[in-house]
């Protein structure tokens, strides 16, 4: 009976490392594509459609070091890229009253505009990406997702 369980064990980590797996190589697949479409309709990244997307939904500004943690990224690469969003007109920084040390970003107008478009075409590309997902497997697909998230 040990030997079985066992068995069972090793068959379902082996399982559960074929599905990363095909996780990761889904999510580079995504990201690929995302990143073609970016620079192709509109001669930008990846990196800078997400700093203007967390902008974007949050219009009050974000800390410089509020922003590195919501992306998950250090803040030298937040720094250059909002440096090149703020010399584009696209976001705008200012020095915090309480801090003089530390900067908040907001998205601007022009910005925001953009951001507009390119949010409703990103909805319209993951779509078509994952059209053969249907509505209950996509629900399942975010429940496993937070599963794994949630475990820690």
């Amino acid at each position: 009976m040990a030997t079985e369980t066992k068995e069972t064990d090793e068959g379902l980590a082996r399982q559960r490392l074929r599905l990363w797996l095909q996780m990761l190589k889904a999510v580079r697949h995504i990201e690929a594509n995302l990143r073609e479409k970016l620079r192709e309709g509109y001669d930008t990244t990846l990196p800078r459609f997400d700093v203007l997307a967390a902008l974007h939904a949050t219009p009050e500004g974000m800390k410089m070091s509020e922003l590195s943690q919501h992306l998950v990224v250090s803040n030298g690469n937040v720094t250059g890229v909002v440096d090149r969003l703020v010399g584009e007109g696209l976001a705008e920084r200012q020095t915090m009253e309480s801090d003089r040390r530390a900067f908040l970003v907001r998205i601007t107008d022009k910005g925001r505009a953009l951001m507009d478009e390119m949010t409703a075409e990103h909805r319209g590309w993951i779509d078509e990406m994952f059209e053969n997902v249907s509505e209950s497997d996509a629900a399942r697909g975010i429940s496993i997702m937070l599963d794994i998230r949630h475990k820690d």
